[in-house]
């Protein structure tokens, strides 16, 4: 994948908006000096932050990510075309990263699909999210706890999970090892 601007990327949906720094901060409840230094790539946001951005601008992370619409009706897809729809964040210790690969084109379906890789020390981000969806999905390898709501787990390889996403929720990965999850949304918010 080629590197994403998250910064003009969020400006250039702000500008189409006709929204100012400052009107979107309002909007959001994330400060506009926050906004203009995301903006300007001097920080990265967490993905809590850069959903409630987005929220705003009434767009998800898929389709603020998605780059050029794929021809035809392309059923099946090689791990390599899988779309990074990751904030640039470094999130977690020791900058370890979030990575969310999504399998098709944001839209295309009533469902989303994730191939999700949390590094050891990884998470989401300090703050719980929330999103108008459903979501299911199953620890492939590692482990990972999740919060929903007030309760937190540690789900283990072959676990699995499925919650109202309206709950704030959050991932994080205690482990030595990089835990990698295959998740569905619907319909696709995330």
């Amino acid at each position: 994948m080629t590197d994403f601007d998250t910064g003009s990327r969020l400006k250039e949906e702000r500008e189409k908006l006709r929204l100012s720094q400052r009107q979107l901060a309002a909007m959001t409840g994330v400060t506009g000096g926050m906004i203009s230094m995301i903006e300007q790539n001097r920080t990265s946001p967490s993905v809590a932050t850069l959903k409630k951005i987005l929220g705003g601008l009434g767009i998800s992370l898929g389709d603020f990510f998605a780059g050029s619409a794929d021809a035809g009706t392309k059923w099946h897809f090689r791990h390599d075309e899988l779309r990074e729809i990751t904030p640039e964040a470094k999130l977690g210790e020791a900058g370890a990263r979030v990575v969310f690969r999504q399998v098709g084109r944001p839209g295309s379906s009533a469902v989303q699909m994730l191939h999700e890789t949390y590094a050891p020390g990884a998470d989401t981000g300090p703050e719980l999210y929330s999103h108008d969806a459903e979501e299911a999905g199953i620890v492939i390898s590692g482990q990972v706890l999740v919060t929903v709501g007030e309760d937190t787990q540690l789900l283990t390889t072959g676990d699995g999970y499925l919650f109202n996403s309206r709950t704030p929720h959050r991932f994080h990965n205690p482990g030595p090892e990089d835990c990698v999850i295959v998740s569905a949304c619907t319909p696709p918010t995330f």
